[in-house]
């Protein structure tokens, strides 16, 4: 491989992922340059399902660009035998269905792995392969449920709130992208393929790491056990640690050390504070939480959101105002860096697309695509990388293999 190659070129993944977290562990590993086979029903996944005004085609395109797209019905022999010749040439099934139904269809990992002992095969569900939660349907909703993410969300006098983005999937889908990544790594000192797999609700668990850790000092000290915290930091335990209203808007500020917070008093012209005892550590500002909340917000109320962010970060502050959707698609910072490029999408027009995440220094960044179309590459992947002939490809046609 020379220098200049994306480090997973020559890798081919076939994948069944739907919707959010399957796509997105694929789609980064496209963009790490592996040759990915999006494999559909012959009606398409669920999330094409979803009509534009909705909005279900914007994240189609952002989670499968890059990719090639075929049809395939596994619920018919021949699918399923053109599908086994398949894994024969790749190196990675990635799938996130419930987990027994590659299984039922007669193609579980077990059998795949038995005809291509290099085959990595990986795995994302809701609850995991095994345990009693096993075949419990899972979406990003119920896992932030029973995951304990709603329990911690929202205002402590509120009712439990789901977080706004998709966090259990996306989560998920980079847990199920490492996992590949491990498998191939070991491969490469094995010959030998594995078997991996991801769970919503294990990736999900970590994430709650300042709740759980105000949750078990309070049980052991027999305290009133809070939950919901608002903008305040999940363990109460840092101070400030808020988001404060500005004329325009809102600017979240904290501050992890006491350097922080000395240079913070020097924002706000309150030098006369720096030795006051109420505010001098992290411990005794969490003590004064309400006064320190109303030094800081009643500083923030006089400047718009853009003046109070400059002000703080100027005296190296970690702060940032909260900016709307309009604002973050046209952000100069993920433009210049590439990670948001601008596309045309055709039913809604000009998207801001993400890139990966993952920026791979030595080779020029890949260049975005829109998602395929169902079936968009049946002619190429069948019959070029398969080798069918036209005959055999309109046959499977015909019998709705694909």
């Amino acid at each position: 491989m020379s220098a200049s190659s994306y480090p997973l070129d020559g890798v081919t993944i076939l994948d069944f992922g739907q919707i959010y977290n399957g796509p997105y562990a694929s789609f980064m590993l496209a963009m790490a340059g592996a040759r990915v086979i999006k494999i559909e029903p012959p009606a398409g996944e669920p999330l094409r399902r979803r009509t534009a005004a909705d909005g279900g085609s914007v994240p189609l395109a952002m989670l499968n660009a890059n990719k090639e797209g075929v049809t395939l019905n596994l619920k018919t022999e021949k699918g399923r035998a053109l599908f086994r010749k398949m894994v024969m040439k790749a190196d990675v099934v990635l799938e996130n269905f419930a987990p027994t139904v590659m299984d039922r269809l007669g193609v579980g990992a077990d059998e795949l792995m038995a005809l291509n002992p290099r085959l990595i095969y990986a795995s994302g569900s809701g609850y995991g392969r095994d345990g009693p939660r096993r075949d419990d349907l899972a979406m990003d909703l119920t896992v932030q449920a029973v995951g304990g993410v709603m329990h911690v969300t929202g205002f402590p006098d509120g009712p439990p709130v789901k977080a706004g983005p998709a966090i259990c999937d996306f989560i998920t889908g980079t847990h199920l992208y490492g996992a590949v990544m491990t498998a191939l790594f070991e491969r490469e000192r094995t010959g030998k393929g594995r078997l991996v797999e991801v769970a919503m609700l294990d990736c999900i668990f970590p994430t709650l790491a300042s709740n759980l850790g105000m949750y078990f000092g309070q049980k052991q000290k027999g305290a009133e056990i809070l939950t919901r915290t608002g903008n305040r930091h999940g363990g109460l335990s840092i101070a400030p640690y808020n988001v404060y209203e500005a004329k325009d808007g809102y600017v979240a500020i904290i501050t992890v050390g006491e350097g922080h917070w000395q240079n913070l008093l020097v924002a706000m012209g309150r030098e006369d504070l720096a030795e006051d005892e109420r505010y001098l550590t992290t411990d005794a500002r969490v003590v004064h939480m309400e006064e320190v909340d109303k030094l800081v917000g009643d500083w923030v109320a006089t400047m718009t959101k853009t003046e109070a962010e400059g002000a703080a970060q100027r005296h190296h502050i970690p702060t940032a105002a909260v900016r709307d959707l309009e604002e973050v698609v046209n952000d100069e910072h993920l433009h210049q860096r590439g990670m948001l490029q601008w596309i045309d999408h055709p039913v809604v027009g000009r998207i801001a697309a993400p890139h990966s995440p993952i920026k791979m220094h030595g080779v020029e960044p890949m260049a975005l695509t829109l998602n395929p179309e169902i079936g968009e590459h049946n002619d190429s992947v069948y019959g070029e990388w398969m080798g069918l002939d036209e005959a055999e490809i309109a046959s499977l046609r015909e019998e709705g293999a694909i």
